[in-house]
């Protein structure tokens, strides 16, 4: 399940933390997020030190598909709506910023990271939607146009087109950027008090403490638990599929999202809720279609993302909390993270350095908004129903009644249990409940993984953790 970014690019190992340290800046989280704000505080002339659960690049970054773009599915058209024009043009200009940051960047630094100028489309079968979206993003400043009738293998009423986006081979960018900067890998951070970091390894003290992990792992102050869900997805790499020229999402349900690299497309799509897979058959459905479409290709890769999704769809970027005055964080990236990575970066350095942001104020973590209460009371729903669960269902199903190769919560001597049986019929049992905040986590046939519905944390058949944030496993029952 390895992604074309690190099968072509791997980055050279660093050490662990080895004794405490102080620092001016902590960064906790060695995505691109992390980097890029690393190297740019650093080149302020800061102490900058990055910690890493893992490897350099081995969250989200690594599982990309690697767009850069201002075009954000059909949003500019709802957001001048929901926040009026003023908002929607900051947003749109925030973005737009950040694609020319990261040609200013590679060039700047002549890193070869097979950045290419490309346009955007996002396509539907709703052809009125998409006339109002390009009237809206070209309203706010955007080259965008309606395209009746794109050349593109899926039928669709047409696309919007955003020209001069980007992509590039995100682990190529931060390779490079990760040599000039400090950074302790397979150092876990296991608490975060004021100015005090805990590792797995040692401790760090900090002035600024930067959370650039995807998802934060403090539950309070803050409440992101509260404010965010996660949603899954998946990607193919195939060999011999033609792909369309540009970069490319659906905005209809059951949608696609396609892009080149040197001669291979990345055909991706069936994303749901993490935690929401009990049926499986995603990766199935997701080849079905690439051989519909693409009937002559082969699949050199599969691998599958995670992405943070606030409720008002606008990332927060900024200060933690009022009672964490120095504690700063970047989160809530929906499904563009390479290019917010890059705004959260030039917020977050601009606030360190006292220096003011245009943009500061719309990613505000602590912005309140009608458009926000009706996701995050959802939000509030979904953790009760997964807590619910845990005390209040009874499992239908038993240790005998699972098929082999699959796994679900079971009643075993007198308490919950989650059992996997592998393919022999040997049974491996865990504890059934996510050590974040208790939810019941549910079986993910599809990535043989148990996944939290509440906050989207996740671990492996023998309980490890693969996804946060939950910081530990989950015990063998």
């Amino acid at each position: 399940m390895e992604s074309i970014w690190f099968a072509s690019c791997p980055i050279e190992r660093r050490n662990p933390l080895d004794r405490d340290i102080k620092t001016d800046i902590a960064v906790i989280g060695a995505g691109m997020t992390g980097i890029l704000t690393a190297y740019k505080l650093q080149k302020t002339g800061k102490s900058v030190v990055v910690l890493e659960a893992n490897r350099i690049a081995s969250g989200q970054t690594g599982k990309t598909t690697a767009k850069l773009t201002s075009q954000h599915g059909l949003f500019y058209h709802r957001m001048i709506q929901d926040w009026g024009e003023e908002k929607a043009r900051l947003y749109a200009q925030a973005n737009e910023n950040a694609i020319e940051a990261y040609r200013g960047l590679v060039q700047e630094e002549q890193i070869d990271c097979d950045f290419e100028t490309t346009d955007a489309y996002v396509y539907s079968q709703n052809a009125e939607m998409l006339k109002k979206e390009a009237l809206a993003a070209q309203k706010l400043g955007i080259c965008a146009s309606f395209v009746p009738t794109p050349h593109f293998p899926i039928d669709a009423a047409g696309a919007v087109k955003f020209q001069n986006q980007a992509q590039f081979h995100p682990l190529k960018l931060i390779a490079p950027l990760a040599q000039k900067l400090t950074i302790y890998e397979n150092t876990l951070v296991l608490s975060v008090d004021a100015h005090q970091i805990k590792t797995n390894r040692g401790t760090v003290w900090a002035s600024k403490i930067i959370f650039a992990c995807h998802y934060p792992f403090i539950i309070f102050p803050g409440m992101y638990f509260a404010r965010m869900h996660q949603e899954r997805s998946y990607v193919l790499a195939l060999e011999n599929a033609d792909p369309p020229e540009g970069m490319w999402i659906g905005a209809d349900e059951h949608s696609y999202s396609l892009r080149h690299w040197r001669n291979m497309l990345l055909f991706g799509g069936e994303s749901h809720r993490t935690g929401k897979n009990r049926q499986g058959r995603r990766y199935q459905a997701l080849r079905q279609k690439a051989r519909e479409l693409f009937p002559n290709s082969r699949e050199t890769a599969a691998w599958s993302a995670q992405d943070c999704i606030t409720p008002d769809h606008i990332p927060y970027i900024g200060s933690y909390a009022p009672s964490r005055p120095d504690w700063l964080i970047a989160t809530g990236f929906q499904k563009w993270g390479m290019t917010t990575a890059m705004t959260a970066a030039e917020i977050l350095c601009d606030q360190l350095c006292s220096k003011e942001n245009p943009y500061a104020d719309l990613f505000r973590p602590g912005r309140f908004s009608a458009q926000s209460i009706p996701g995050a009371a959802e939000e509030g729903a979904q953790a009760m129903r997964g807590l619910g669960k845990r005390f209040f269902q009874v499992p239908r199903e038993t240790a005998e009644t699972i098929p082999q190769g699959h796994g679900g919560v079971v009643w075993e001597t007198g308490k919950k249990t989650g059992v996997l049986k592998d393919q022999s019929g040997k049974t491996f049992s865990v504890s059934p409940h996510c050590p974040h905040m208790g939810c019941q986590l549910e079986w993910n046939p599809d990535e043989q993984s148990w996944d939290c519905p509440c906050h989207g944390s996740r671990f492996d058949r023998q309980g490890n953790l693969l996804e946060g944030p939950a910081q530990t496993g989950i015990s063998h029952s």
